[in-house]
This record gives C-alpha cells, sequence and structure tokens, in this order.
C-alpha cells in the first residue's frame, strides 16, 4: 500500500462517514488536519469564533440530519471550551465527533504550551475519548469513533490527536476501507408479547415517545401502531414531531414546565403508559408518586442502564425503538382490536376544553400571543431551534410541532445560547429551509458572537427575541423558593443591551416590537430580509417582565384554570 500522511487518511474516513461540512477554529497543533482537508476538499469548513459554538453547529447538523456532527479544534483551551458541546450531546443522545490538536507526545509530560489531559476531561461527558499514540491508528480509531457515536444510544466522542502523531504518514488504502457495522437490537420476542398483552389489557393506555423514537428513524413506526391499535400519543419535549400535532391521535405533553393541561389531565386518566425512547426526566414527571399513580408502566430502550434508573417499571424492554415498534405492530395484527373510541373520545374532550390562551392583544405582550403568532404564520415545514428558560417552557407549552427533526431543542444540559450556533447547523444540514431561533434576551449574548460566522458564509436565519428583561426562570425561582429578587435584572437603560443594534454590528438586521399586531408584520419583513441579505435577522419582542409559567412540583399541578 501507498505511504500517505496520516490525516490524508482521516480526512477520507470523515468524507465517507457522511461528513459534508466542520465547524472549527484552525491553529497550530491541529494544522496537518486542515492541511489534508484542504488537499482532499469535499468538506465545507466554518470558521467558528469560539469551540463551544463549533460544537453545538455539529449537534444542530447532527440533530437534522440523523448522522454525525464533527467539531475541530487546537490544542489546550479549545479542547477544554469544547466540553459544554460535548455534554449538551452527551444528554440529548446527539452522535458528534469532536477532534482535538495536541502538543507534541514528546512534551506532554513537561507541561508543554497547551498541553492538557482532554481525554480524562472529556471523558464523563462522552461516549468515548480518547488520544491517537500511534499514526498507524488514526483511520481505525475515526471509525470505531462513528460506530460509537452512532451505536447504542448515540452520543458524542472527543479524538485528541498530538501534532507530531498527526504529522506522520502511514499505509492506509481507502478502497479497501469502509464504514464498520453498527448492530441493530432486536427486541425478545416474549418481551413484545408481554408488552402487547399489557397494552390490550388496559382500558385508557397511552403510547409516549421520548426523542429516542425520532432519534432511531421510528416516528413511522409508532404512526402506524398508534393507528392500528388506536392509541393516543403523547411526547415528550425531546420527542415533539414523533406524531404531528394535528393527528387525531396526538395527546399533547404532559409534564411540570413543558407541557399543556389537558395532557396532564389525559396522563392523570390513563391506567398504561407505553413508554418508548424516554428517559424520564424530571421536568417531564415532576412528582413520582403522582406521576406513577396507579398505572403500569412498560419501558422500552436501547440503552439497558435506562431502565429502572428513574424507576422500575412493570415490563422493561431493550431494543432498537424502530424494531420493537415493528415487532409491536406485527404481532398485534394477529389479535382482536381493543375498544378504546370511550377513551379517545375522552382525550379530545379534553384538549379541547383544557385550553390556553394565546390571542391576547393587551400591552405589555402576553408571551402566549408570540407563540400564537407564530403557530399562524410559519409552516410545518418550518425548523425551530430553542434553548433554555422561560421561552423554552412556553414554547413546550403552545408550540405546534408536525414533523420529526424539526423542533430542535437542547432538553437535559440546556445551554444558555445554544441557538444561535444550532440554527447554524442546521441550516447547513438543509440550506433550503426555513431556520427559526426561538431565544431569550439573555441566552442571546452567551454566544451571540456566531452571528458573524452566520454572516461570513451566508447562513441566514430568523431568531424571534422574547426580551422581559429579567433572568426570568431565575427570578421566578428566588421569588418562590427564596423570597429575594437578587441579580436577575438586565436592563441598565431604556432598553438594556441594545440587540438591534448588536444585530447591525454584524452585518446582519433587527427590529424591536412592543405592539401585538406589529408581530405578523415583523415576521413578514424577517423572512423577506433574511432571503435578501443571506444573513440572520432578529424580530425582538418585548413582552410583559411579570410574565411566569403555571409549575409546580407534580404534574396535577398545572391542570387549574390557567390565568389571563
Amino acid at each position: 500500500m501507498a505511504r500517505i500522511p496520516a490525516m490524508d487518511a482521516v480526512v477520507a474516513v470523515l468524507a465517507a462517514e457522511g461528513v459534508d461540512v466542520a465547524f472549527g477554529c484552525p491553529g497550530a497543533a491541529i494544522l496537518p488536519l486542515y492541511a489534508a482537508m484542504a488537499r482532499h476538499g469535499g468538506i465545507e469548513h466554518l470558521t467558528v469564533r469560539h469551540e463551544e459554538g463549533s460544537t453545538h453547529m455539529a449537534d444542530g447538523w447532527a440533530r437534522t440530519t440523523g448522522r454525525v456532527g464533527v467539531a475541530i479544534g487546537t490544542s489546550g483551551p479549545a479542547g477544554t471550551n469544547m466540553v459544554t458541546g460535548l455534554y449538551t450531546a452527551q444528554a440529548d443522545s446527539i452522535p458528534i465527533v469532536c477532534i482535538t490538536g495536541q502538543a507534541a507526545s514528546t512534551k506532554l509530560h513537561q507541561e508543554a504550551f497547551q498541553a492538557v489531559d482532554i481525554v480524562s476531561i472529556a471523558e464523563p461527558v462522552t461516549k468515548w475519548a480518547v488520544q491517537v499514540k500511534e499514526a498507524a491508528q488514526a483511520p481505525w480509531i475515526f471509525r470505531e469513533a462513528f460506530r460509537r457515536a452512532r451505536s447504542g444510544r448515540p452520543g458524542p466522542v472527543l479524538v485528541d490527536i498530538p501534532v507530531d502523531v498527526a504529522s506522520a504518514e502511514i499505509e492506509w488504502d481507502a478502497e479497501v476501507d469502509e464504514p464498520l457495522p453498527v448492530p441493530e437490537v432486536a427486541p425478545s420476542p416474549a418481551a413484545v408479547e408481554r408488552a402487547l398483552d399489557l397494552l390490550l389489557a388496559a382500558e385508557r393506555p397511552l403510547i409516549l415517545a421520548g426523542g429516542g423514537v425520532i432519534g432511531g428513524g421510528a416516528t413511522d413506526a409508532l404512526r402506524s401502531v398508534a393507528e392500528h391499535l388506536g392509541v393516543p400519543v403523547q411526547v415528550t419535549l425531546m420527542g415533539k414531531g414523533a406524531l404531528p400535532d394535528d393527528h387525531e391521535l396526538h395527546a399533547g405533553m404532559t409534564g411540570v414546565q413543558t407541557t399543556q393541561r389537558w395532557a396532564n389531565q389525559s396522563f392523570l386518566e390513563s391506567d398504561l403508559v407505553l413508554a418508548v425512547g424516554a428517559r424520564f426526566g424530571d421536568r417531564h414527571t415532576g412528582a413520582l408518586d403522582v406521576y406513577r399513580g396507579e398505572r403500569r408502566f412498560v419501558h422500552v430502550d436501547i440503552e439497558p442502564t435506562q431502565l429502572g434508573r428513574v424507576f422500575g417499571p412493570d415490563l422493561g424492554v431493550v431494543a432498537d425503538a424502530r424494531l420493537f415498534l415493528e415487532a409491536l405492530l406485527a404481532a398485534a395484527r394477529t389479535r382482536s382490536r381493543p375498544d378504546l373510541a370511550a377513551w379517545r373520545d375522552r382525550v379530545a374532550s379534553l384538549r379541547a376544553t383544557l385550553t390556553r390562551r394565546d390571542d391576547q392583544d393587551t400591552v405589555p405582550i402576553k408571551p402566549a400571543r408570540v407563540f400564537g403568532e407564530i403557530n399562524d404564520f410559519y409552516g410545518p415545514d418550518t425548523y425551530f431551534v430553542t434553548a433554555i428558560g422561560l421561552y423554552q417552557i412556553w414554547s413546550g407549552m403552545y408550540q405546534r410541532t408536525y414533523r420529526p427533526r424539526h423542533y430542535q431543542v437542547c432538553g437535559q444540559a440546556g445551554p444558555l445560547g445554544w441557538e444561535i450556533p444550532a440554527a447554524i447547523g442546521v441550516k447547513k444540514a438543509v440550506p433550503g429551509a426555513e431556520v427559526v431561533g426561538v431565544v431569550g434576551d439573555y441566552s442571546f449574548q452567551f454566544m451571540v458572537e456566531e452571528l458573524a460566522v452566520a454572516a461570513q458564509y451566508r447562513v441566514p436565519f430568523v431568531l424571534v427575541m422574547l426580551n422581559n428583561e429579567y433572568l426570568g426562570l431565575i427570578r421566578q425561582a428566588q421569588a418562590d423558593g427564596f423570597g429575594i429578587n437578587y441579580q436577575v435584572d438586565l436592563h441598565y437603560d431604556e432598553f438594556g443591551s441594545d440587540n438591534v443594534k448588536i444585530m447591525e454590528a454584524y452585518g446582519c438586521a433587527g427590529r424591536r416590537i412592543t405592539e401585538p399586531g406589529d408581530i405578523r408584520p415583523a415576521l413578514e419583513w424577517a423572512r423577506k430580509e433574511s432571503e435578501r441579505t443571506q444573513r440572520p435577522v432578529l424580530v425582538e419582542i418585548m413582552i410583559e417582565r411579570e410574565a411566569n409559567t403555571a409549575r409546580g412540583p407534580a404534574i396535577d399541578a398545572v391542570i387549574e384554570p390557567e390565568p389571563v
């Protein structure tokens, strides 16, 4: 075999694994990889302004494509800056590979410039963190990195490459190499039959679809099972889009924050929950004694250690979401269908009555009105990105979703600033799509520097900001738990930070809205302006400063009448 630079082999592996864009920040220790990318071509590169931004861009790209996203950084602080993105991807089961440069292997024990044990730092927030010790290992380590990122419960991998190792040549032939197989996990036939027994015996069953249904490509199988058996389907926050919101069997989202009131009531009246690809996160379950009640649970997950982690189910099944649902449907077709008409009618009745208003005309603007306008203006093919805080909670309450992978949210880790870089990743994944980031006034500035990336590379999207001039969720927690109002006020003059001028400083555009009737015209302007300039555009909406959301320690705390 011919001898080639080790990094040429790595770039060939990346391309063969379906990587057509990478997000990174070049530096001295990683330049051998960049030189290989320049020689190879075929992989677009966006130069980020902060390495955390590269991980969130790769994250958004991976959530949208279902493939493994790639982020690149150099040595030292580049790797440590990536840790938040690795944690975010791990928490939400998103497959990304982060590549870091490293000081020369002969200097690592001497505290060389920017030498840090990034493998040890990253291990708690990755599926695998590894340093390439020998150049000949490089292509095989990267093949294994992609296999691990995709297999089982997906997640992040970090590969660290000392500069001397990256600069070496190896023997390798791309023509005889290919991606490593990712094994599928089929369910036990006996477990499928037992799950079906429990489902058919229930009078008020629900299917609970988590992020694993979307990540596992199981949305079509979910719909087929639900329609065949006539069982209502609820989603978790990470599962939004697993079944269209306007489907007759859609039963909403239960929780203590991101929730619908009618969904909570439906859940409380259920007698069995078939949870597929869901983690039973605490913002979904609330108080476990209320959540569990007298109902029975079947928990299906590809990761064995998820079963029983929060509470012991009546039946646990280890399987791919898609393979389980397909097997369940095949088994159900050999049985008599249950008569669940009364239960479906009850869920439909709750959906029609336990609603929240989203049409208020008051000034200051109510948050619900913003999402009412978003729902009316944007079509079902729009991709939405949102992060953490009151605006995420309102989004979960009000925002409609119709397609899998079209509602992207950093659900578990909740890093502020995720939206802008994630929106860049989403837009690069589907360049022709309309992409909208729903942001808060505080989160907006955490990674605002990545606007420069979108402006430089002509990555257009719209940002809809809900600005209450506070750290809203923290202010609420202070008031409820401590009786204080301390260091959560963000405005220091008429507006605080002038977010419109910030946009303009990055070569983008923005408008500030104070009247509810101006929201739709502003969204129309933003769409046209973003298309015209091929850059991000901001619609900043000043909402009521006292805006709160109903929530409590248990899911029965949010079914009371909603104040308007």
